[in-house]
């Protein structure tokens, strides 16, 4: 059965190299949920730099996930010093896997802060996919689902926790938002 892959992307109200104690909590923090999703039940892996270098994105070795991508709509720095993003790519049994480590935990914690780190950007700021379970899904891939649907509705292509679909192309809920999506077991 296929897995499901998520995006997720951000525009910081402060580059990430900034010292300030705000820039160093939400790091702090993202570690920590790191360390926790990693945990989860139905959590299958995520995109990490195959040196652990922190702080470099666009220069970075990804190894599997790709090269490095954000959507053509940000506008702020791109190497280690300048950059004022949060981008993550991640890989979950289902939907519903996905949806827990977001919206409980210390992630969900971290969430209702949001606006404490995140500039509004009028752009959606998740996106998931279904993907073969020996696929890898790449930067370049959620930046261009996301980006399509920001023009677009959620469709079997690029959808949202709000409004999901089956790995069959049906339109579904996720359980806490509507009815419940059918998790499907590891490849």
């Amino acid at each position: 059965m296929p897995h499901v892959a998520l995006y997720t992307f951000g525009v910081l109200k402060s580059p990430l190299a900034d010292p300030a104690p705000l820039t160093r909590e939400f790091y702090d923090t993202g570690e920590a949920v790191y360390r926790r999703m990693s945990r989860q039940p139905g959590y299958i892996g995520r995109a990490e730099t195959v040196e652990g270098e922190r702080g470099a994105l666009f220069e970075a070795d990804w190894g599997a996930w790709g090269e490095f991508a954000v959507p053509a709509w940000y506008g702020k720095g791109r190497t280690a010093e300048t950059a004022a993003l949060a981008g993550t790519l991640s890989l979950w049994t289902g939907v519903r896997a996905a949806f827990d480590a977001v919206y409980t935990g210390l992630h969900g914690e971290a969430l209702k802060r949001r606006h404490d780190w995140f500039e509004g950007t009028g752009h959606p700021n998740h996106v998931l996919w279904w993907v073969s379970c020996d696929a890898t899904p790449t930067w370049h891939d959620g930046v261009s689902r996301l980006e399509h649907l920001h023009g677009n509705r959620p469709a079997p292509h690029a959808f949202t926790f709000r409004q999901p679909f089956t790995p069959e192309g049906t339109p579904a809920r996720t359980k806490g938002v509507g009815h419940r999506v059918e998790e499907h077991p590891a490849c």
